[in-house]
């Protein structure tokens, strides 16, 4: 089987993951990376052995046929659409677009060219997350009918090199980590049909005290705790909370609650982890895990997925419509809290197909 050619455009924080973990997959190689910086793309190509180049030089080349569009969130949608006007299939990071609206410009440029998009998370596709599908598909905690999901922290400032994006349109607690989080609930779960939520911004400017910015004030622009319910098709309610207001807390990521049982799943931020499982009137216990790309970082592996699915004619798992379920269901939560209503979706999604288990690390079906 030959190797789907892949450039990155943006090469900031989180290329690095994307790098090492494309040297795991037999389907892709990366050929070149490019940045507006031309210093940042220069050194991030003579460390990884390809060219580093400007954004149009990358392309225009023939040997790329996939670009990895890490840019900050509220370069996704312009630089999806280039990507898409060069003939090349794109795999975004998250979120698909600061809203919906300019999500679906990127889906329907797609549709017209004939082309792929696909989108992270693709934690869901880690061993953690698959093992937990497994379970869920094969009965073991009956009929799913409720659950939780959390993400609450103190706030990215506190970490992140240039925290500034964060908290400014396309940012939020709710647009980071929401998409990990709601994207693994629809591969467990199915599509929402529903969001009631409410949210709230405490602060209008935030202190950092990570370096090198430390001591600046940035701006906060959108909500900092967001919180409510997920109405899914299938009947299931889930409560949610997204913040980076919250100092400390003991709840864990995800939990799913059946007729039978109970689910504990791992951080969707993550590919592996604990998943634990009790059925009623029992203790929750560890279960082996049934998939592999689970022990270390496997970003791209939504990436690898899509190129063996261009080379086998299937649907990819990580997609664009997916993404843009997700991004409507994310962005209700803003619209219910300012309207005081119930947000019915207007987008639908297939749940993706889960991974065969058994599979080598590092292999796709």
């Amino acid at each position: 089987m030959r190797k789907i050619g892949i450039g990155v455009v943006g090469c900031g924080n989180i290329s690095r993951k994307y790098l090492e973990a494309m040297k795991r997959f037999d389907t892709i190689e990366l050929k070149a990376v490019a940045d507006i910086r031309t210093p940042a793309a220069e050194a991030c190509g003579a460390e990884f052995g390809v060219p580093g180049l400007r954004v149009d030089q990358l392309l225009k080349r023939d040997d790329v046929e996939i670009v990895i569009n890490l840019t900050v969130p509220l370069a996704h949608t312009d630089v999806s659409l280039a990507v898409l006007r060069a003939g090349k299939h794109v795999h975004s990071e998250k979120p698909l677009g600061v809203n919906v609206a300019e999500a679906r410009k990127v889906m329907d440029l797609a549709a017209e060219k004939g082309l792929r998009v696909g989108c992270a998370p693709d934690t869901f596709l880690g061993g953690g997350h698959q093992t937990a599908r497994k379970l869920i598909d094969d009965g073991a905690i009956g009929t799913p009918v409720a659950g939780t999901a959390f993400f609450m922290c103190p706030g990215h400032e506190r970490w992140h090199p240039a925290p500034g994006f964060y908290y400014l349109r396309g940012g939020g607690p709710m647009l980071d980590m929401g998409p990990y989080y709601i994207t693994d609930l629809v591969q467990l779960l199915g599509p929402v049909a529903s969001v009631m939520g409410s949210t709230s911004r405490i602060r209008t400017e935030r202190l950092v005290t990570s370096e090198p910015m430390k001591g600046t004030m940035i701006p906060v622009e959108v909500a900092t705790h967001v919180a409510g319910t997920l109405e899914f098709a299938s009947g299931a309610i889930v409560s949610i909370a997204m913040s980076f207001d919250v100092p400390k807390h003991r709840h864990t990521p995800i939990e799913i609650y059946g007729t039978e049982g109970s689910l504990l799943v791992p951080d969707p931020n993550r590919f592996g982890g604990e998943v634990q499982l009790a059925k009623t009137g029992g203790d929750f216990a560890p279960v082996p895990l049934s998939h592999g790309n689970a022990e270390g970082e496997f970003r791209s592996i939504g990436v690898a997925d899509m190129a063996a699915a261009i080379l086998s004619g299937r649907p990819h798992r990580a997609s664009g419509a997916l993404a843009l379920h997700v991004l409507e269901a994310m962005e209700a939560f803003q619209i219910s809290s300012d309207e005081g209503r119930r947000v019915k979706l207007e987008t639908t999604v297939e749940r993706p197909a889960m991974l065969t288990p058994g599979l080598p690390t590092g292999a796709m079906d």
